[in-house]
């Protein structure tokens, strides 16, 4: 494919795409492994992520735990560890890693170059449905490992759950692809998704604003590189998240823990009997 031709099939139209060549002439592709990595960046201390669900006190990103990236790799390597990292700016601390791959300016404009992301995860460890932030462009490569994708264009909001003032969903999506819980959340049959397992060297295109969660099926880790939207509004609706949405959300969780925590599922519910009220229509 030409990057003219992304460019107006994929990232103009804004649809996902896998892409298998893009990392595979990356020194990173052969050199990136959980003891190099160790070697250089071992005794940073990384913020930990379990999987359960946030409770009604914790904060946007607050982590679980902090230990060493050494110690966390330990752990991974030894056997299935239910921990993630999340941005994950390993570039920091070794900042030679930015030579080991080439950002694909040739697809994309707009590249956040100072802030590549690393997010590692252990077999069985979950990103829970969410999407980022700050509505950029995603171009994800896993490296090391096979994790399940599920994918939602932002038009499927209400019928996912999404609790207001959070880029979250209310939704249980743990095993989504053994059984949904569409008992509870009945919504959830009439949203239409995008679904893989990315394989050591695949680059994800994730669309701005793209619902995703993601299921380690073996222990891994994957950088992301972030593209800002082109567009005026959507850099505007993107600082709007970040400096706006995500502060009152900490401010609501640090006044009222317990009835925001249950307004936000109370609220996230009405919405989606609407929407299934307006299909029904």
């Amino acid at each position: 494919m030409t990057p003219e031709a992304f460019r107006k099939d994929y990232y103009e139209p804004r649809i996902p795409l896998i892409i298998t060549g893009l990392s595979k002439q990356w020194p990173a592709y052969e050199k990136w492994t959980w003891d190099y990595f160790k070697s250089i960046v071992g005794d940073r201390t990384v913020g930990v992520y379990n999987n359960e669900r946030a409770g009604a006190k914790t904060l946007v990103n607050g982590a679980d735990e902090y230990i060493t990236f050494g110690e966390y790799l330990d752990m991974v390597a030894s056997g299935p560890v239910q921990l993630r990292i999340f941005l994950f700016n390993i570039f920091q601390h070794a900042p030679q890693l930015t030579g080991d791959f080439n950002w694909p300016d040739f697809l994309a404009k707009g590249f956040l170059k100072k802030y590549p992301m690393l997010f590692v995860g252990g077999g069985g460890s979950v990103a829970h449905m969410h999407y980022d932030i700050d509505l950029s462009h995603i171009f994800h490569t896993q490296f090391v490992g096979r994790k399940r994708v599920l994918l939602l264009e932002n038009s499927q909001s209400e019928l996912i759950y999404r609790m207001p003032m959070t880029v979250e969903s209310a939704a249980n999506f743990v095993g989504w692809a053994d059984r949904l819980d569409e008992n509870r959340f009945p919504a959830l049959k009439f949203a239409k998704a995008y679904t893989t397992v990315l394989e050591h060297g695949d680059t994800m295109f994730m669309p701005g604003g793209y619902w995703h969660h993601m299921e380690y099926l073996e222990g891994g880790f994957a950088m992301s590189l972030r593209a800002l939207d082109q567009s005026i509004s959507g850099k505007l609706n993107g600082l709007y998240h970040i400096a706006g949405l995500r502060s009152m959300n900490n401010l609501l969780i640090k006044m009222a823990p317990e009835w925001w925590y249950h307004y936000k599922r109370k609220v996230a519910n009405q919405r989606a009997e609407k929407a299934m009220r307006r299909l029904h229509a």
